[in-house]
């Protein structure tokens, strides 16, 4: 890895780990083949909840930057993904990412959280200021108008909304990486089969193929076929003959997927307080925004 690292001047002698919340051991094999050539260690990360992942990273003191990809993103650009980490690390930004709404990111979300399909941290600088208690107790509205302000003059072409705020349970974290520290957003597009979104570096080429809808893999015709053909195009581009797997491995992810869901069924379950608490301060929330 070291060699890979050293022609560029702010990745030298750091720490780089490479991170995937996966569900699918499948769809990780193919997308951990895109990016394995780069010798940088990478963690597969189950059975995390969609908040918890990001501090999971964080308790991982042996790593100075974090490179977060999703099991359903595909890496066509790795020298473009490395340039763009060592830009980012130079320059002092904290995360690097998608914007959740307004651009190639089929969501209509709060732009100043960056979407964690892709993300680049800088958890040397992040956790000069990392406190969970203040990120749990972080007060948006108390400080929407300064960071809306100070969000980058992006030319929106979808929809999108600043007053979300809970969106997805790892808004909080965002919203307070946001405002403590210096996030730079990525330019991205939707792809041409209308759904999958396409991320470029800042040189204006594209470096990462982002499927989205990954828990509908195998599982319905439409959504495999559409992301196969993502992968096959990403394999493609990079020339680079695409994974064939055997019968042991397949029955192999079966068996995986089956893990999977045995933990994450009692997990939703046991979330479910959380989410009517959620359910409960929004309707209040809106009720209130109604009523003045």
């Amino acid at each position: 890895m070291d060699d890979i690292l050293n022609k560029w001047e702010h990745l030298k002698g750091k720490r780089i780990k490479i991170f995937t919340r996966s569900f699918s051991l499948e769809l990780y094999k193919l997308s951990h083949r895109l990016y394995q050539e780069l010798g940088i260690e990478t963690v597969r990360l189950t059975d995390q909840m969609a908040d918890g992942y990001f501090y999971t990273i964080l308790t991982y003191q042996e790593c100075d930057i974090a490179i977060n990809i999703d099991e359903d993103a595909f890496l066509i650009d790795p020298q473009a993904m490395l340039s763009l980490a060592d830009w980012v690390i130079g320059e002092g930004y904290a995360n690097a990412g998608c914007p959740d709404g307004g651009v190639g990111c089929p969501r209509v979300g709060n732009p100043i959280v960056t979407n964690p399909f892709f993300n680049i941290f800088n958890l040397e600088l992040i956790r000069s200021k990392y406190d969970l208690v203040a990120i749990k107790t972080f007060n948006y509205d108390d400080h929407k108008k300064e960071m809306i302000a100070a969000f980058p003059n992006i030319s929106f072409t979808r929809g999108y909304d600043f007053e979300k705020i809970d969106y997805e349970p790892y808004y909080p974290f965002f919203l307070w990486l946001a405002y403590n520290f210096r996030t730079y957003y990525l330019n991205s597009q939707i792809h041409p089969d209308g759904l999958s979104t396409i991320l470029y570096g800042r040189d204006g080429q594209p470096f990462l193929l982002h499927s989205w809808f990954a828990r509908f893999y195998k599982v319905t015709k439409d959504q495999t076929n559409r992301i196969d053909a993502l992968i096959d195009e990403a394999y493609h581009t990079r020339h680079i003959q695409r994974v064939a797997f055997n019968t042991k491995e397949l029955l192999a992810f079966k068996l995986d997927l089956l893990k999977r869901w045995s933990i994450k069924i009692p997990m939703r379950v046991m979330n479910w307080p959380n989410k009517w608490v959620k359910w409960y301060k929004r309707w209040k929330r809106n009720k209130n925004n109604v009523s003045i």
